[in-house]
């Protein structure tokens, strides 16, 4: 079954998403600035809906726009926000940290994964501003370090999803066994079974991944 992974602008279009076909669900809010975390009681909400639904929740922790760079006391944000996804029993949460130079910040993100416990663990497009080398041993660091998918767009978001088919190949191909590539931007409900089928993949991430969402 291909999980259609339908990214939240806070819980307005959850219900329908979901009626339509929706089998996860990455909720966060400010889309317009790549997506930050939800208030307490949108969590809350959306975890008790979507479990009742049998459907699970990824919340991203990010606390601000802009970069990917973040000084210690937004670690600290982010870390209270993890905590709070765990209690209100989230399946997941999203988070990316770079260094200045757009590599990995392994520390940073070591103190979320650390905070993260047993929650699944998705890195999201920060993914895609790292060098083509430096994606691979981010691959294999963050695979180490258990977490179970990275999403990417596998270029520029000024392309279509298809023109990377290639290098998202090899990326699939590389990160093979170790953990899963989740395709995403540019994915709708007209291409996802398209996508699915050239990268053969189970997973596909969108806001229009449904057709409600079109």
């Amino acid at each position: 079954m291909l999980i259609r992974e339908f990214c939240a602008e806070n819980f307005t279009q959850i219900p329908n998403a979901i009626n339509h076909g929706a089998n996860r669900v990455e909720l966060c809010d400010n889309l317009a600035v790549g997506g930050t975390t939800v208030s307490y009681g949108v969590m809350a909400h959306s975890v008790q809906y979507c479990h009742s639904r049998n459907v699970p929740v990824m919340v991203m922790i990010r606390p601000r726009g802009g970069n990917f760079v973040y000084k210690d006391f937004e670690i600290q944000m982010m870390r209270a926000d993890i905590k709070q996804a765990r209690l209100l029993k989230a399946d997941g949460i999203v988070v990316g940290c770079l260094t200045e130079q757009n590599q990995l910040n392994t520390a940073a993100t070591a103190k979320l994964i650390e905070a993260a416990t047993d929650l699944e663990i998705t890195f999201h497009m920060a993914f895609d501003q790292l060098s083509p080398e430096n994606q691979l041993s981010a691959i294999d660091w963050l695979a180490e370090h258990h977490v179970k998918r990275i999403l990417t767009h596998g270029g520029s978001m000024n392309e279509p999803i298809e023109r990377h088919f290639g290098y998202l190949q090899r990326l699939i191909q590389y990160a093979a066994g170790q953990l899963i590539l989740l395709p995403g931007g540019g994915i709708s409900s007209q291409n996802a079974a398209s996508v699915s089928k050239n990268l053969n993949v189970q997973e596909v991430h969108g806001t229009r991944i449904v057709p409600i969402a079109d």
